[in-house]
């Protein structure tokens, strides 16, 4: 995979495949998500989401990015390759996309969409989308910011 560099303050930052002995510190990031507007997923169970971020980033179907700057991770996003829609062809989809609170606005969630987007075109995909709660306002503001080909609702129902 490429890994994408930008200067952020005079620091350099990478976008690159999260490594697996770092994984732990990745679903730690997920606090991140989690914290207000978010809320924890009443189904969250650190033990099998753990279980689950292994398996996606040794699937070739799917891809945990890290942001890092100097050597300390201060992003992440989860990407995998889903449905090949009848409509639109392949389409990866982002399930999770987080910065560090205190490294947001420096440019490091538009490099992880940039190196989500260039992995699901190499892999074929047509397509990116994600999802995001109505409550997350900055996001969506960041997700405008990064011009969207469109837009939709999404609906959900637990099982």
């Amino acid at each position: 995979m490429t890994t994408h560099r930008d200067d952020v303050a005079a620091r350099t930052m990478l976008i690159r495949a999260a490594r697996s002995g770092e994984l732990a510190t990745v679903l730690s990031m997920y606090d991140w998500l989690f914290a207000p507007p978010g809320t924890r997923p009443r189904t969250w169970a650190g033990a099998n989401a753990s279980a689950r971020l292994r398996r996606l980033s040794t699937d070739a179907r799917g891809i945990v990015l890290v942001a890092e700057i100097e050597g300390a991770l201060v992003g992440f996003a989860t990407v995998v390759l889903d449905i090949e829609s009848v409509r639109f062809g392949q389409r990866a989809w982002m399930e999770d996309l987080a910065v560090d609170p205190s490294h947001r606005s420096e440019g490091i969630g538009r490099q992880l969409l940039a190196a989500a987007k260039a992995w699901a075109r190499a892999q074929g995909a047509s397509h990116l989308e994600l999802d995001s709660a109505d409550a997350r306002e900055d996001a969506h503001r960041f997700y405008e910011r990064e011009r969207p080909s469109w837009r939709s609702i999404c609906f959900g129902w637990e099982l």
